[in-house]
């Protein structure tokens, strides 16, 4: 009797869980959830990509809010009106007057960015330049600052601080010359707002991180690298350089393989693989002169 009475109680326990389970998924999944789905997804499809606007057209846009929350994502103190000037191309600015002028309605000034990106350039280049002439000559200075102030290098940097959607441009969508233009001139208003300081810290952040896990030596890359290693020993009165073709393979087939060194007074001064011997005496002169600098930077 008793066994009957536990099987019971069992029987009855798997049925209320098997109920609340299936009460559970029923209530979790509905059926009509996914047709519905389906059907909105498919609907959606049929009208297509939605044209692109500007942010500014949104319903709950608010320019100054927006002002203020992009000071404070960079972390930066900025004065407000040399913000939106910066943030103002000079012909956004020639139209608002020229429509204002329509209207009879006269405008105290033109504000414009025009001469902020021309500080900020500058701010940009001594940063950087002050930055890596302490471990290298001039000629690679000159090649990472030409690398790192290209328009589409800062442009990308201004479209990924968001610059994008408070730039007042006449232009949509913004062009990568304003996206870098815009960049610099916010350079300058954070000088005149914060101090040099910042604006110097600002750089290091934004604009000389981008060559980290980068060589300077993938970025400069001279046209002739003999000629210059050459002229480079010149100056430390080093004028005798003897090439020589330490090994080869494969030769006179599309896999051949050379390897030449550079030696003086019976010093190797770098070694390069190449194609051809040409290649491989080019290539052991970049070798030379890398060795060269590393060399100046521990002396120094």
């Amino acid at each position: 009797m008793s066994f009957c009475k536990h099987s019971l109680n069992l029987l009855k326990s798997v049925t209320s869980r098997a109920s609340y389970l299936n009460r559970l998924e029923t209530r979790q999944i509905k059926r009509w959830v996914a047709p519905t789905l389906k059907a909105l997804k498919s609907r959606r499809d049929k009208l297509g990509p939605e044209p692109e606007q500007p942010r500014s057209s949104f319903l709950e846009w608010n320019y100054d809010a927006e002002l203020f929350a992009f000071g404070k994502r960079l972390g930066e103190e900025f004065d407000r009106k040399l913000l939106q000037q910066a943030l103002t191309s000079r012909e956004y600015a020639n139209l608002k007057e020229f429509q204002a002028q329509e209207k009879g309605i006269e405008l105290s000034e033109n504000v414009h960015n025009h001469e902020l990106i021309q500080e900020g350039e500058k701010i940009i280049l001594k940063t950087i330049k002050e930055e890596y002439k302490k471990h290298h000559p001039e000629d690679i200075v000159n090649a990472v600052c030409n690398y790192l102030t290209t328009e589409e290098m800062l442009g990308s940097l201004g479209k990924d601080i968001g610059l994008k959607d408070i730039v007042l441009t006449n232009e949509f969508p913004v062009e990568t010359k304003t996206l870098s233009n815009v960049f610099k001139a916010v350079v300058a208003a954070l000088e005149k707002s914060s101090g040099l300081e910042k604006a110097e810290k600002f750089v290091h952040d934004f604009v000389i991180t981008q060559m980290n896990g980068k060589d300077v030596y993938d970025i400069w890359n001279p046209s002739e690298p003999y000629k210059y290693l050459t002229n480079l020993l010149n100056e430390k009165g080093i004028t005798s350089i003897e090439p020589r073709l330490c090994n080869e393979s494969a030769k006179n087939t599309i896999l051949a393989c050379f390897q030449v060194g550079l030696y003086s007074n019976k010093k190797l001064l770098g070694i390069g693989w190449g194609e051809s011997v040409q290649i491989a005496k080019e290539t052991a002169a970049l070798d030379a002169i890398q060795r060269i600098h590393k060399t100046q930077r521990k002396t120094h």
